[in-house]
């Protein structure tokens, strides 16, 4: 691909009266100045997502699943007092083992481990598997097995990736434990492209007490409704950019029908000046979704979605070529992946906001499973996403309104 199609995005147009190449006014430049400025990233996160910021965090991305396993296994291989692995695949084939042989060896000497899992995305485990990790001290909870209760169990599921070691370093994404990550499997040739984030300071602690939470609900503890909110006050809130120790994280858990994900993408839209660059695995958002990332291209923002050619549900891709159109002509770009399987779900806002996370726009996503992600306001951290995500549009093709993919 041409560096003209992944280059920089364009001059946005002068509003009426000057020229295109005049530069902004004193006071509006000041004016945009202060809108960068002070909390409102941390405010902002606590107001739409319930979401805790801190600051002081060194945060690490992580390109495919190699790199995560690595720092999945070093993790844990450094633990000294508790470790938390709460995911949503989870398979017995080479790369389970793996990570199971990390916990046992961190279960022989003294360290506590819970290991939370999904019903759905468990299946086809083998029980000799789990066996050798209750036998060696794992304590194990299955999320949400079939019953007689709402939608007989199968919904809402645990959707979530997350690692936590001693509540202090935490890892989380796309990735889940499976050979599919190395590209292993007869079934998908190829491994399959995701992204996931290694956090270290106190942004591992809300993501402890995330899983947490999770770990009641699997136990049936934990009573509905929005008590927990009611119960706190915000913390970070005040924190401003400019001033904070980077990089300052927030740790957003999608509950069913919180719709925080989406809130906290809204949110960005409006802040938004330069650039909103998606890569979504299952790409089938609301319309106000739509709405958001329409009207901020039409604003002059650099507007790019990286999704699926082809995946492991085809049906998914077919409703994601229903948006083109729409996108398209309110001049959103959209990629097409073409490697084995683009599984990420990453966005990056102006070089300054990441989000890495387990949360697809579609409704399943964003309104309905348990989800979490790590927004993350940090100015180097954003230059490596917008690195990343350039080089993966290096490896896919631009849809445009000529394309037959684009239905009338």
């Amino acid at each position: 691909m041409s560096s003209s199609s992944t280059g920089a995005p364009a001059a946005r147009p002068a509003p009426d009266g000057a020229s295109a190449s005049s530069p902004p006014s004193a006071s509006l430049t000041e004016r945009r100045r202060d809108l960068a400025a002070g909390p409102a990233f941390a405010r902002g996160l606590w107001r739409i997502a319930a979401a805790d910021v801190s600051s002081g965090n060194d945060v690490t991305l992580l390109h495919d699943g190699p790199a995560t396993f690595d720092a999945m296994c070093e993790a844990i291989g450094g633990a000294h007092e508790t470790i938390a692995l709460e995911t949503y695949i989870f398979r017995s084939d080479d790369v389970g083992r793996r990570i199971g042989a990390a916990l046992i060896a961190a279960a022989e000497r003294g360290v506590k481990i819970r290991l939370l899992t999904d019903w759905v995305g468990m299946r086809g485990i083998k029980s000799s598997f789990l066996g050798s990790l209750k036998k060696a001290g794992v304590e194990h909870r299955t999320f949400s097995p079939p019953g007689f209760r709402a939608w007989l169990g199968l919904v809402p599921r645990d959707h979530r990736k997350l690692l936590v070691i001693d509540s202090r370093i935490g890892i989380t994404g796309g990735v889940g434990i499976g050979n599919e990550w190395m590209g292993t499997t007869q079934r998908h040739k190829g491994h399959w492209r995701d992204t996931a984030v290694r956090i270290e300071g106190s942004a591992a602690h809300d993501m402890q007490q995330a899983f947490d939470t999770m770990w009641e609900r699997a136990h049936k503890r934990e009573r509905r409704g929005s008590h927990r909110l009611t119960r706190r006050a915000a913390r970070g809130a005040h924190l401003d950019p400019a001033t904070a120790e980077p990089a300052l994280v927030g740790i957003v858990e999608g509950e069913p029908l919180r719709l925080r994900v989406a809130r906290a993408l809204q949110m960005q839209a409006i802040s938004a000046e330069r650039s909103i660059w998606i890569a979504s695995a299952y790409f089938a958002p609301s319309w106000s979704e739509v709405e958001a990332l329409t009207g901020a291209a039409r604003d002059g923002v650099d507007v790019r979605i990286l999704v699926l050619s082809r995946n492991d549900h085809p049906w998914v891709t077919l409703l994601t070529r229903r948006y083109y159109r729409r996108l398209l002509t309110n001049g959103v770009r959209i990629w097409e992946w073409n490697g084995a399987m683009m599984h990420a779900k990453t966005s990056v806002v102006d070089g300054r906001w990441v989000r890495v996370g387990s949360t697809d726009f579609n409704p399943l996503g964003v309104a309905i499973n348990f989800e979490l992600d790590a927004v993350i306001e940090d100015a180097t951290l954003g230059a490596k996403a917008e690195a990343m995500f350039l080089d993966d549009l290096e490896h896919s093709k631009e849809i445009t309104m000529r394309s037959r993919k684009v239905t009338r």
